[in-house]
């Protein structure tokens, strides 16, 4: 009874997330682009995102970086289209996460997922995913290949550090910890990823070089699912960021199919086109 609940309430709670996020700095005017495709979820509240459902995405490799300690949308994704996901994350208590699904391969799921951003890995159904799924690069994505400051959260309790330090006003100063940097170019040569379908961007505002620096390369994913973390924090810098890249993506072929809170669904028109084609 309980779950049948929490079930029926759940949509209302996203969208209570939504509006709080949209209060607490969020509410910066990116219109939303009329379409005709069909939109999925997948993961918990938390860590979910929204994505175009294509047929391209069977037994696909995609991208998603920012594993933290919620996992959802990735085994969730792996499952329902017998995809390959390459999670980027070199933070210690993610490469530990990591670790605990992997050693779950093959078993269905034994508990419920929190309400929180640490999901027991025991509520992850792993009994459709094999072990070649999901990879883990213990590295950070940056536009760059090189070695640099991970800064950690205002809150030792979270898990998310960030190359930008946004959540410390860009500062130079606090405590970090040192890690490897790749490129999404380097990424795709080094797993071998001639098409890239999706990539999945919860990197705590290094989205904008990564961005940047994967446009700049001609690389095109048919969908970019990006956070935009800097919106919480409600200074200039950070909005000018935001609307640059935003700006950016829609320049080289990108439209904006949904929005949720700082969470955006980009989909490459190209792809739109053929998508209605078939």
């Amino acid at each position: 009874m309980l779950q049948t609940v929490k079930k029926l309430l759940r949509p209302g709670y996203r969208r209570l997330r939504a509006v709080t996020q949209e209060l607490a700095g969020t509410a910066v005017s990116f219109p939303v682009t009329k379409h005709t495709q069909k939109l999925a979820r997948l993961g918990t509240d938390y860590g979910g995102w929204v994505f175009v459902d294509d047929q391209t995405l069977t037994r696909s490799v995609i991208v998603s970086c920012g594993l933290g300690e919620d996992a959802s949308f990735d085994v969730e994704f792996a499952a329902r289209y017998e995809a390959d996901v390459i999670m980027v994350d070199p933070t210690p208590r993610a490469i530990e996460h990591y670790k605990g699904i992997a050693s779950r391969i093959g078993q269905p799921s034994t508990a419920q997922y929190s309400s929180t951003g640490a999901q027991p890995v025991a509520a992850y159904d792993l009994s459709k995913v094999a072990s070649t799924q999901l990879r883990l690069c213990e590295k950070a994505l940056w536009n760059q290949s090189t070695r640099l400051r991970f800064y950690a959260p205002r809150n030792p309790h979270h898990v998310s550090h960030s190359i930008v330090n946004y959540q410390n006003d860009y500062s130079t100063e606090t405590t970090y910890i040192d890690v490897e940097a790749t490129t999404v170019a380097e990424l795709l040569s080094a797993y071998g990823i001639e098409q890239l379908q999706l990539i999945k961007l919860d990197i705590e505002g290094a989205e904008v070089e990564v961005l940047t620096d994967m446009l700049g390369n001609n690389i095109r994913p048919n969908q970019v699912l990006v956070e935009y973390d800097e919106l919480a924090v409600r200074l200039p810098k950070a909005e000018t960021r935001v609307r640059s890249t935003h700006q950016l993506l829609l320049d080289s072929g990108y439209s904006l199919v949904h929005r949720e809170g700082k969470n955006f669904t980009y989909l490459r028109e190209e792809a739109s086109v053929a998508g209605r084609a078939r």
